[in-house]
């Protein structure tokens, strides 16, 4: 009983490391927009990539724009602009030009008939801790927004994205 009580306990310690490496830091984000309910998780792995999930419903059928924007703030009576711009970094914004892109850049996203967006892609773009210049947890916040047309991904400052259709403060 004593070597198996001890075998259990060595083994959970090994484990114990390995679990805590596999959560980073989180961060959520509630999206809405008239009609549109949603959620954003992100999680940074380990490796320092993070983990964007998407998860929305009432969302126009196409091709949309998502962006991590400035500012933790969602006014929908000013159509999200509230947000301010791109997180950038100091580069100009889309793959398709050079010194780019913005740290707050993501992929289009693409939504049925049914209105239900769900994606998820991985970014170095920006960090969920504390530290670092491309920092969503800042002293005034980040948001992240959701547009009504696609991404050209190298109009500027922001891709020709069209209206702020829907916008989440992006939480601890």
């Amino acid at each position: 009983m004593k070597r198996l009580l001890l075998g259990a306990t060595i083994l959970a310690g090994m484990l114990m490391p390995q679990a805590h490496a596999a959560q980073g830091d989180t961060a959520e984000a509630t999206l809405e927009g008239e009609g549109i309910t949603g959620t954003v998780t992100m999680t940074e792995t380990p490796s320092g990539i993070v983990h964007v999930v998407v998860d929305a419903k009432g969302v126009p059928a196409g091709v949309h724009g998502i962006h991590v924007h400035e500012t933790g703030k969602c006014d929908a009576a000013g159509g999200f602009e509230s947000a301010g711009g791109h997180l950038a970094g100091g580069l100009q914004h889309g793959l398709h030009v050079e010194n780019a892109p913005h740290p707050g850049d993501l992929p289009n996203v693409h939504v049925q008939e049914d209105g239900v967006l769900q994606a998820e892609f991985f970014t170095r773009g920006f960090t969920l801790g504390t530290e670092g210049d491309q920092r969503l947890k800042d002293d005034d916040g980040s948001a992240i927004v959701l547009h009504a047309g696609p991404d050209d991904y190298q109009s500027q400052p922001s891709g020709d994205s069209g209206d702020r259709i829907a916008c989440g403060v992006i939480n601890e």
